[in-house]
C-alpha cells in the first residue's frame, strides 16, 4: 500500500495531479485509512505510470482513458488503441510544423534588428506590426 506522497515520489507526479486524476475518473478513488489517509494498491501506481508516460507525450485526458479503458480488454484487437497513437503523431507533426514556421519567423525578426535602440528595433517594430511577419503564423 502506498500513500499519496509514496505514490507522487514514486512517479513523479505531482500531489494534486492525482487528486485531479481520481476526480476526472482516472484513477478509482483510494481506500482510506480511520485517519482519512489515502492508501493506494500496486494497481494504482502502475496506472499512474501509464498515464505519466501517456501524458509526457502528449496524449489528451480523453485518449488516456480510451487507452486505460482497451487496457483492460488484454484479449481484444488493437486497431483502436494503434489509431489514437496515429492520432497523436498526427498531432505532433503538426505542433512541429507550427514550431518550425514561428522558429523561421523569429530567427528573421532576430536577423534584421540591428541592435541600436528600442526605438529603432525591428524586433519591437515586428512584435506591434503582424504585416511585417513573412509567413502567417
Amino acid at each position: 500500500m502506498y500513500t499519496i506522497g509514496e505514490l507522487s515520489r514514486r512517479t513523479g507526479v505531482k500531489v494534486p495531479t492525482i487528486r485531479y486524476y481520481e476526480q476526472m475518473g482516472l484513477l478509482t478513488a483510494p481506500d482510506r485509512t480511520e485517519g482519512n489517509q489515502r492508501r493506494y494498491e500496486r494497481a494504482e501506481l502502475d496506472r499512474l505510470t501509464f498515464i505519466r508516460h501517456a501524458r509526457d507525450l502528449g496524449f489528451p485526458i480523453e485518449a488516456i482513458r480510451e487507452l486505460l479503458s482497451l487496457s483492460r480488454h488484454p484479449d481484444e484487437p488493437c486497431e483502436r488503441a494503434d489509431a489514437i497513437a496515429r492520432e497523436q503523431l498526427i498531432e505532433v507533426r503538426d505542433k512541429i510544423a507550427r514550431l518550425r514556421k514561428l522558429e523561421s519567423e523569429l530567427d528573421r525578426i532576430v536577423d534584421h534588428c540591428d541592435h541600436h535602440t528600442v526605438s529603432d528595433c525591428y524586433v519591437i517594430r515586428a512584435l506591434s506590426d503582424h504585416g511585417l511577419c513573412e509567413t502567417e503564423h
